[in-house]
């Protein structure tokens, strides 16, 4: 059940990372730190929500308690792949680092959340998790099984628009954003391939690879694969996103 409080800006739960300090000695719990971002957060507040960094637990009933405080949940990025294991596939060479304790929580969460109808929004590694949460699969590296794919890896320059994107007609997307194109600035090795139950495209790169997804059952649920946290300063398109997020979000009140 809901708990409804006094507050009136929506409360959006962000995913982080959980790393060991730098030299910390001996390894270990003691010795780790929850990390996100600051782009996160300061997109939620600029939008009218209030972030909440979620900690990462592989307790369920923690998980569903956490969800019954939230208004939205913004499944972030990360500097890793999701083992190909949750999609039914074995590791190819070009596998990068796996996660698998952020990999478990976060697909615990967003599948407890799509049960919730919580407004959901996915950033590059978090449109993938939505996708292999809904049962869909990913290309575990584009250079290799796309040869002919754009780059995709822009690196430091996320701050940029690296290659356009096409919004489908149709889509959510398309009413937030009311373009065709934007620019996308796209740091990722892996992309979306077979899209999870109830999932659609609705936005793609010029070579096919899938850039955007949202759910067709759900309220607002959006999976970008380019990080509009970064270009919501210099496009305001991006910044509709967000503004649109924390708009679904404030109907949970």
């Amino acid at each position: 059940m809901r708990r409804k409080t006094g507050r009136f800006s929506p409360l959006i739960g962000i995913t982080p990372d959980v790393e060991s300090l730098p030299g910390a000695s001996p390894p270990g719990t003691a010795n780790r730190v929850i990390e996100l971002p600051e782009r996160y957060a300061r997109a939620i507040l600029d939008t009218g929500g209030l972030p909440l960094i979620l900690p990462i637990t592989s307790v369920r009933s923690a998980i569903k308690e956490t969800l019954a405080h939230l208004d939205g949940v913004l499944v972030s990025g990360g500097n890793f792949d999701i083992d190909p294991a949750y999609y039914g596939e074995a590791a190819i060479q070009a596998l990068g680092k796996v996660n698998e304790e952020r990999t478990r929580f976060e697909l615990e969460l967003i599948g407890l959340a799509l049960e919730r109808n919580l407004p959901l929004l996915g950033v590059c590694g978090g449109a993938q998790a939505i996708n292999v949460a809904c049962g869909g699969t990913l290309y575990q590296d584009i250079t290799t099984e796309m040869p002919q794919a754009l780059e995709h890896q822009q690196g430091a320059r996320r701050y940029q628009g690296g290659h356009p994107v096409q919004i489908h007609d149709g889509t959510l997307l398309k009413r937030i954003v009311g373009r065709d194109q934007l620019e996308a600035n796209t740091t990722h090795h892996q992309a979306v391939k077979q899209l999870g139950k109830g999932l659609i495209v609705n936005a793609t790169a010029e070579d096919g690879v899938i850039e955007g997804l949202e759910s067709t059952n759900h309220g607002f649920v959006i999976g970008l694969q380019w990080h509009p946290e970064c270009l919501i300063d210099i496009d305001a398109c991006q910044k509709k996103i967000f503004t649109a997020f924390i708009s679904a979000s404030k109907k949970q009140r």
